[in-house]
């Protein structure tokens, strides 16, 4: 029995070139992720998520997206629904809690449904993420909220509707996003708050969701806890805040390798990720002179990191019936409240 690489890739276009080929038939990836470049329509797309698959030789091979709804959404139209950001659902719980929980889950549950028909499994949502005025806009509107409280009951919400669809969650960006002052898409923020007023807020939001299967790390510097590293390379920030405060014993993937947050080389990023307790390594351009780097330098699945994996897949549920026509319209009668409050 052969095993899995503790790498995720994304590949180039919208079927896989021959070099891919032979490259996920090698490495045998864990997963995969898919972004627009790789979207044309439905029928393109459950085909490329089926070529992935067979290439790596894992019928289950996990098969991750984001698709959050407003600016994150890699399905859109004219052949998939759009649907709202994460600060709807908080406008409507301002008006009444219980239906802004309920247009929460009824949007996951939908994009979970559209998910499902095409064979993609995960989803990189909910978010924990609590922003903070003057932060960066890169969560902004995508955020449930600025209290702790209100955003891990909205993600528990949009949790649920995931895992009713049959889709898994994966919880971002632990141990916190919010506060950062940069895109670390390309550069590194660093966060000067006081630790204890981080487990206040940041991570606080983080606590409740910890029994969800996946998480994905944030590329911010807290300097009140490690000055130098990245929560993604940091192994004080990872045993003391994730596994420990946090207390998440799921299986922890980085965030993009290839993103410009990180120092160094991809070689370089990925043994740091590794080193520092993620379990998974998550590299998204497709470019495949970096796969290559990240897939030599990723080890193969085992001890803890394996006992995780599995338990992330068994984790999955059978999708429940959806009266999806019904459904849309309910979430659109509920977000019409938001427009005229």
């Amino acid at each position: 029995m052969t095993t899995n690489r503790a790498f995720i890739t994304g590949v180039s276009g919208l079927t896989l070139n021959d070099a891919e080929r032979e490259f996920v038939r090698a490495e045998r990836p864990w997963g995969f992720i898919l972004f627009k470049r790789n979207i044309e329509s439905p029928a393109q797309v459950a085909a490329l998520v089926a070529e992935l698959r067979s290439a790596g030789g894992e019928a289950d091979a996990p098969v991750l997206i984001d698709q959050e709804g407003g600016r994150v959404q890699r399905l859109g139209a004219p052949h998939w629904p759009v649907y709202p950001p994460g600060a709807s659902f908080s406008a409507l719980y301002d008006i009444d809690p219980k239906l802004g929980l309920a247009a929460a889950k009824l949007s996951s549950r939908l994009i979970a449904a559209d998910l499902i028909d095409l064979g993609i499994t995960v989803d990189c949502l909910p978010l924990a993420d609590v922003p903070v005025a003057g932060a960066d806009a890169v969560i902004g509107n995508r955020a449930y909220g600025t209290e702790p409280d209100k955003v891990a009951v909205i993600a528990r919400a949009v949790t649920e509707g995931l895992e009713q669809g049959g889709v898994l969650p994966v919880l971002k960006h632990i141990p916190g996003h919010g506060r950062a002052t940069a895109d670390s898409h390309f550069r590194l923020p660093t966060v000067d708050t006081a630790r204890d007023e981080l487990e206040r807020t940041d991570f606080a939001a983080f606590q409740p969701l910890a029994d969800l299967p996946m998480a994905m790390t944030a590329h911010v510097v807290f300097s009140a806890l490690d000055p130098v590293h990245p929560a993604t390379t940091s192994a004080t920030i990872i045993e003391q805040v994730i596994r420990g405060l946090i207390g998440f014993q799921g299986l922890l993937m980085s965030d993009d390798v290839s993103m410009n947050a990180l120092a160094g080389s991809i070689a370089e990023r990925t043994r740091a990720i590794v080193s520092a307790g993620c379990d998974v390594v998550l590299h998204c351009n497709g470019n495949i002179d970096e796969m290559r780097d990240v897939a030599r330098e990723t080890p193969e699945l085992t001890g803890k990191a394996l006992e995780r994996a599995k338990a992330t897949l068994a984790a999955r549920k059978q999708p429940q019936p959806l009266d999806r026509q019904a459904a849309r319209a309910e979430l659109d009668a509920l977000l019409d409240r938001v427009g005229t409050a």
